[in-house]
């Protein structure tokens, strides 16, 4: 059952929400035809027994923070080493002002309909019944490879912190019902505490190996500029891309927020937060351990700094995975029973449909993080695994291959992002110079989209048919 219909006059994606009321948010050369819009997927909550529309705005803004950042920004050094520290941090800033940029296209688009709260409901806007599919079944599979990363890297870091003290599967089990029951809650203010507590973890960990690496102090050499060749400089650059690759939620985190146009604030504090910790984390790692740094750099402080600081990152590990599981559970619950009140119930039909997608969810991404020694690489064709997991199925060189996200995240963070706002303003692309550069950056958008996908892709396929498998559902240790 579809929402009901409503028609709402179509907004002027330029003008900030934040400072302009419902009757004024549009231009006036817009105002002149209206479009259809639907309600939004949870309507009328003011009796409902669970109601979702109650998300602060820094709330949404710490779960944006805990979703988009965890061990991945570890490696983000070995990036700086493969480009030299001035191309790699003119990549790092660009593209996180790209990714900023990006993300406010994001918020337009939902003000502009506010039916949506997932990539499927943006791509029936975009592309009709067929768009809905495509984004639809995109964002799913992307969280689902998330949710198997976060339980093989889990297991990973059980291992690597045990000495491999029991089975693997064990070790993947455990974060299996770990995650699970972390994912009962139906509603994203219920999850945000967890946020905070993944953030703080990820940070002392980062803290904690910079520290160690400023007092080990090994004197390595600094590199304004690095000669690599196109494979090696593309991946370098694509790892720090891939840092930012997050996009695909921002539509859920607004749909719950208690005023959606607080959106660019939550989306201010993810940015702000992210790109500073990043830069420092980068550069610092860099500046004390060279071209030699591992890949994550926590393998550069030495195996009891290791082990200490991935026993502190364990709950950014499991929360981030957990984050994007209830976002997946979400995009589902919401097909189902969109249009009817059975969301908003605490009957055995409306829980046991939550507590049941959930499990399904987690358990085939558990499938999925057993079975990936197999396919490891292929894995990287679809998500972003955080490099801390391809990095200790393979030990290899540091700035080995780390394609991450390249079909699915790539383009929901770049290139559909370009396609939504160049269909907010059809007919008007050209209209003004502001315009006109807008209309250039956000082509840009989707030509580095385009680059990430296609170069990727590349990469992914030399990796699978260059890297060796091994064994899946193995109690054999999975750390290098």
């Amino acid at each position: 059952m579809r929402p009901e219909i409503v028609d709402l006059p179509p907004s002027n994606p330029e003008v900030e929400p934040a400072a302009q009321n419902t009757e004024s948010l549009y231009g006036e050369i817009e105002k002149q035809e209206h479009t259809e819009q639907r309600q939004d997927a949870f309507g009328d909550e003011e009796n409902a027994e669970i109601k979702y529309k109650v998300l602060k705005w820094w709330q949404g803004g710490l779960l944006m923070v805990a979703e988009t950042i965890s061990l991945g920004i570890l490696s983000l050094p070995a990036a700086i080493a493969g480009l030299g520290l001035v191309p790699g941090l003119i990549i790092l800033i660009g593209l996180g002002l790209l990714a900023t940029y990006t993300g406010y296209v994001i918020g337009q688009y939902k003000m502009r309909h506010p039916h949506i709260s997932s990539m499927a409901d943006a791509g029936e806007v975009l592309m009709g019944r067929f768009g809905r599919e495509l984004f639809g079944t995109g964002q799913l599979l992307f969280l689902i490879f998330l949710m198997a990363s976060h339980i093989l890297t889990f297991t990973v870091a059980l291992n690597s912190i045990t000495g491999h003290g029991t089975c693997s599967i064990v070790f993947g089990v455990v974060g299996l019902i770990l995650s699970l029951l972390l994912s009962l809650p139906r509603t994203l203010e219920k999850m945000s505490w967890l946020s905070l507590v993944s953030f703080i973890s990820i940070f002392i960990a980062v803290m904690i190996t910079m520290i160690a690496l400023g007092i080990q102090n090994n004197g390595a050499p600094v590199q304004a500029v690095v000669e690599a060749n196109l494979v090696t400089g593309f991946m370098s650059a694509c790892n720090i891309a891939f840092s930012y690759v997050s996009h695909n939620t921002f539509f859920t985190f607004m749909a719950e927020l208690k005023d959606a146009r607080d959106f660019p604030k939550a989306l201010a504090l993810l940015q702000t937060i992210d790109m500073t910790l990043y830069i420092v984390a980068a550069v610092v790692i860099y500046r004390y351990t060279g071209a030699d740094v591992a890949s994550p750099a926590l393998g550069s402080a030495g195996p009891l700094i290791s082990r200490i600081a991935y026993g502190i990152a364990l709950p950014t590990i499991v929360i981030a995975g957990v984050i994007n599981g209830h976002v997946a559970a979400k995009s589902l619950y919401i097909r189902i029973f969109a249009g009817t009140d059975r969301m908003h119930k605490r009957d055995w039909i409306a829980t046991g449909s939550w507590v049941g997608i959930a499990l399904a969810l987690w358990v085939i991404a558990w499938v999925i993080a057993e079975s990936i020694p197999v396919f490891n690489n292929l894995l990287s064709l679809i998500v972003s695994t955080n490099c801390a997991l391809i990095t200790f199925k393979y030990e290899t060189d540091s700035r080995s291959f780390n394609p991450q996200t390249a079909l699915f995240g790539s383009w929901f963070t770049f290139g559909f992002t370009g396609m939504f706002w160049l269909h907010m303003n059809k007919g008007l692309w050209f209209s003004s110079p502001k315009k006109i550069m807008l209309t250039m950056l956000n082509t840009f958008a989707i030509c580095v989209g385009i680059a990430l996908c296609v170069l990727g892709l590349y990469a992914s396929g030399s990796a699978i048919h260059d890297n060796p498998g091994s064994s899946s559902f193995s109690c054999t240790a999975d750390s290098a």
